[in-house]
C-alpha cells in the first residue's frame, strides 16, 4: 500500500512539525512475527537487521536500514534518504541525528514506548536499553521521549483512503450477517454457524478483525458462554432465544467490529416479546446517548457516562467494559477510548476526541431466559458530532426460519 503509507508519513511529518519533539525515531529489528505497530503506517513488509526510520521537525524522512532491506525502501518512493549499513548502525545514527536535530538546548527524541496504550508501546525494553548505548556519550544521552502522543494520533485520525477501506471491510461484514439472517436454522448449534461464516470469510479472501479462535463470538441463549468465549458444539438454536453475533473482518489492512443481534420467534410470533423490545429499546437509545457527546475536545469518559446512565435509567445494570474503542489496523486500535475512569484504562479515557477517528459504540444487556442483547455501530468522528460507517441497527429483527 504505498500510496498509503505515503499520506502517513506527510501526516507524521505535519504532527513533529506541530509537537516539541525534534525528531521521531521508530527502532526494529527481525520484524516477521512480531513488530512496532507502527510499522505498516510507515514501510510495506518487514525489517531484518536493526533499522532506524527517522522524520525529523523539518520533514526530512531518513530510514537507515540494513545492506539487505535497502534497495525495497528505496523503490517505495516513501523516504527522502535511504542509508544502507552492513556492520552497525550506530555511527551512522549518530551522523544522521547530527544532521537532523539543530545544536542548543536539550533534544527530544521521540520513541515508541506509551504506558497505557499498547499500539504507541512498540519499543521493546531491550531496544531501548541498547538504543540508550548507542547514544551514550553523545549530546543525545539521555534524550529519549515518550512520542504516544505522535502515534497515537496517527494512527487514530484517519486519511480519506483509510477511511474507504474501513467502509470496504464493513460492507463486506453487513453481507456476512445477510448471510446469517438467511442461514441460521433451528438444528444448527454455535459452532455449526461459527464454522460456515469462517467458510465464508476465507472463501472471500477476508481476514479477521482479531485472534480467529473468538471471531465471530457466537451467542445462542442463556446459557452461551459470555462475553469473549467460544462457540459450544452442544448448544442450538431454539425458539425464545436471542441470536447475538459479533463479527470483525480485515479488508485490504482495514477492519471492521459490529455487533448484531435476532429474535428466535416460537412458531406464531411475528414479533420480538416484550421484554426483549425493551432490552434493545434500552441499549439503542443508550448508543444514540453515548454518539449526542462524541465531538472533537471531548473526553472518552464523557461519552461513556452518557451512555451508562441513559442505560441505568432505563432500569438495567451498568456494562462491565467500555463503550466504546478505537478501529483501524484491528478492530481493537489503541488510542482514546469511550470508557469510565477506571484503573485498568490508564489515561485513556482522558485523551480528547479528534476528528477523523473511527469508534465502535458497543454495549448489551442480558435478558433473563433469552441470551444476550448487545449491539455495536461504528462511526467516524466529524467536526461537529458523528458520521455512522455502519446501517445502524435500530430494529430487532425477527429471524426468519
Amino acid at each position: 500500500m504505498p500510496g498509503l503509507i505515503s499520506e502517513k508519513l506527510d501526516q507524521a511529518a505535519a504532527l513533529i512539525a506541530q509537537s516539541d519533539l525534534d525528531v521521531w525515531l521508530t527502532f526494529v529489528r527481525e520484524t516477521f512475527g512480531g513488530s512496532d505497530p507502527v510499522l505498516p503506517f510507515l514501510i510495506q513488509g518487514g525489517l531484518t537487521w536493526q533499522s532506524a526510520l527517522l522524520v525529523s521537525q523539518s520533514g526530512k524522512k531518513v530510514a537507515i536500514v540494513g545492506n539487505y532491506d535497502a534497495d525495497a525502501i528505496v523503490a517505495s518512493g516513501n523516504w527522502d534518504e535511504v542509508v544502507p549499513y552492513v556492520q552497525g548502525l550506530r555511527d551512522t545514527l549518530i551522523a544522521k541525528l547530527e544532521e537532523l536535530v539543530p545544536a542548543g538546548g536539550k533534544p527530544r527524541i521521540g520513541v515508541n514506548f506509551c504506558s497505557d496504550d499498547v499500539k504507541a508501546d512498540g519499543l521493546s525494553h531491550g531496544m531501548f536499553l541498547l538504543l540508550e548505548s548507542y547514544l551514550k556519550g553523545t549530546r543525545f544521552e539521555g534524550c529519549l521521549v515518550s512520542a504516544s502522543n505522535l502515534v497515537t494520533t496517527l494512527r487514530g485520525v484517519k486519511t480519506s483512503t483509510e477511511i474507504e477501506r474501513m467502509k470496504g471491510a464493513i460492507k463486506e461484514t453487513e453481507l456476512l450477517f445477510d448471510w446469517v439472517d438467511k442461514h441460521a436454522r433451528l438444528d444448527m448449534s454455535e459452532r455449526d454457524l461459527y464454522d460456515g461464516i469462517q467458510s465464508l470469510i476465507e472463501s472471500l479472501g477476508l481476514g479477521y478483525a482479531w485472534d480467529k479462535v473468538g471471531d465471530p463470538i457466537v451467542n445462542f441463549g442463556p446459557d452461551s458462554m459470555g462475553g469473549h468465549g467460544i462457540p459450544s458444539d452442544t448448544i442450538f438454536l431454539a425458539p425464545g432465544q436471542i441470536l447475538h453475533i459479533d463479527l470483525g473482518v480485515t479488508k485490504n489492512g482495514y477492519s471492521s467490529d459490529i455487533q448484531s443481534c435476532w429474535y428466535v420467534p416460537h412458531p406464531g410470533e411475528t414479533e420480538p416479546p416484550a421484554d426483549a423490545q425493551r432490552a434493545f429499546d434500552a441499549v439503542i437509545g443508550a448508543i444514540s446517548a453515548g454518539a449526542a457527546v462524541l465531538k472533537p475536545g471531548v473526553q472518552g469518559w464523557e461519552v461513556d457516562a452518557a451512555a451508562r446512565s441513559y442505560l441505568v435509567a432505563q432500569g438495567f445494570p451498568e456494562y462491565l467494559h467500555a463503550l466504546g474503542h478505537q478501529v483501524g489496523r484491528v478492530a481493537h486500535d489503541g488510542g482514546a477510548i469511550l470508557g469510565p475512569k477506571w484503573e485498568r484504562y490508564g489515561r485513556t479515557p482522558t485523551i480528547p476526541i479528534k476528528e477523523g477517528e473511527v469508534y465502535t459504540l458497543e454495549l448489551g444487556v442480558f435478558v433473563e431466559g433469552r441470551g444476550y442483547l448487545g449491539i455495536e455501530e461504528m462511526a467516524q468522528v466529524t467536526a461537529t458530532g458523528v458520521e455512522w460507517l455502519t446501517s445502524r441497527q435500530m430494529d430487532l429483527p425477527v429471524l426468519k426460519l
